[in-house]
């Protein structure tokens, strides 16, 4: 072992050139036949490469200028998004009085009519409450009949004190005119005086009194008096609270989120159904600001819905551009001013109004997901508002 790793020492007129391994050159004929046919195969290989790679770079020139002409003819007049929705101004059926429902003449998905009664609320309450108002307005109008009446018997009185008064006045003036002349006694001027001061003082109770009662009724008549006005106000309350017991659909729609079952007490305000008016749909197109340049109102709009698919195409128009971005308006807005700042495509939503003989033929429900195309070809009015 220690011998084989012993070293040699190196031979310096000693050659360690590698000589070359033999070219293989053809010896005949035919050795110089085969190796033509594989140049020429070679070539032939070249050239067929060299032509498909000009048949692939031609391809990709043409496509690249299919998609430019198309851009620059058709796709540069239009801006299109998958990131649009059916909504519908929904109205929201609340309880407008507290009570037992009696009655759901309604279920989910149903259609319904303006006027078409929902539900019903145990009207007793509000019934007996009627009739106690209607009571207390009757009672009312009495009353202030009342103040009319004392006001004419207050006038009167007036009349009888002033009456009194020049009688008393008259006795007085003749007896101290006697009294002069000693015909009459000094007792008896004295309660001919007390008698003319007491018809005097009769006359300012009395018309302290119509002045009472005039201010009671000065400017007004029965009908309307505050009184009569305040509990003519609270009869018409308890009506419409009568009213009110009967729960009809303000607007057509189709009925959604049911939550209340027969014999259900609930309170004023709880929510009870909402009916979604699917004839007067719209679509809200959220387009990245960058597409919104030469968006307008008026502008014609294809919509292409994933409930139809490709066979149903409505045609609406814009009615207008939202005041903000969806994250502007968020629950917890972006807070730009921090640190860590990543810039994000923003969008803005477009109301489209759509062709109401098209949403009757293939009607559409709240949520469901389009495709909107708008023509920008034509301006035909203006992003804002004018004042």
């Amino acid at each position: 072992m220690a011998d084989d790793l012993r070293f040699q020492p190196i031979d310096e007129n000693a050659s360690y050139e590698t000589e070359a391994p033999p070219i293989d050159r053809p010896t005949s004929y035919e050795d110089g036949e085969a190796l033509r046919a594989e140049e020429e195969k070679a070539a032939k290989m070249k050239k067929r490469r060299k032509l498909l790679l000009y048949g692939v770079a031609g391809l990709l020139a043409k496509i690249a200028m299919g998609f430019a002409v198309h851009h620059a003819v058709v796709a540069s007049h239009y801006v299109s998004t998958d990131n649009a929705y059916v909504d519908a101004s929904t109205a929201q059926i609340n309880a407008q009085v507290s009570g037992q429902i009696l009655e759901i003449r309604v279920a989910d998905t149903q259609n319904v009519r303006a006027g078409d009664i929902l539900a019903v609320i145990d009207p007793a309450d509000a019934q007996l409450n009627l009739a106690r108002a209607e009571a207390d307005y009757r009672r009312t109008l009495q009353r202030v009949r009342q103040y009319y009446a004392q006001e004419a018997s207050a006038a009167a009185q007036v009349s009888a004190r002033q009456a009194d008064l020049a009688r008393a006045e008259t006795d007085y003036a003749r007896r101290r005119a006697l009294a002069q002349s000693g015909a009459v006694s000094g007792e008896e001027l004295t309660a001919t005086r007390a008698a003319y001061d007491a018809a005097r003082a009769n006359l300012v109770a009395a018309n302290q009194s119509l002045e009472a009662q005039r201010a009671l009724t000065r400017g007004q008549n029965v009908e309307n008096h505050p009184e009569t006005v305040a509990a003519r106000a609270a009869m018409e309350t308890a009506q419409l609270a009568l009213e009110r017991t009967t729960i009809r659909a303000p607007i057509d729609g189709v009925v959604t989120q049911l939550n209340a079952q027969v014999g259900q007490r609930v309170e004023i305000s709880q929510p009870l159904m909402i009916v979604a008016p699917l004839q007067d749909a719209y679509v809200d197109a959220n387009f990245k600001e960058g597409q919104l340049g030469r968006v307008r109102p008026g502008q014609p709009v294809e919509l292409v819905s994933d409930l139809y698919g490709d066979d149903v195409v409505y045609h609406g128009t814009v009615e207008g551009l939202g005041g903000g971005t969806g994250s502007a308006f968020a629950v917890i807005p972006a807070q730009n001013a921090t640190g860590n700042w990543i810039r994000v495509v923003q969008r803005v939503p477009v109301r489209i109004a759509l062709d109401p003989a098209e949403l009757a033929e293939h009607p559409l429900r709240v949520g469901l997901s389009m495709e909107a195309r708008i023509d920008v070809r034509e301006p035909r009015g203006t992003q804002t508002a004018s004042n």
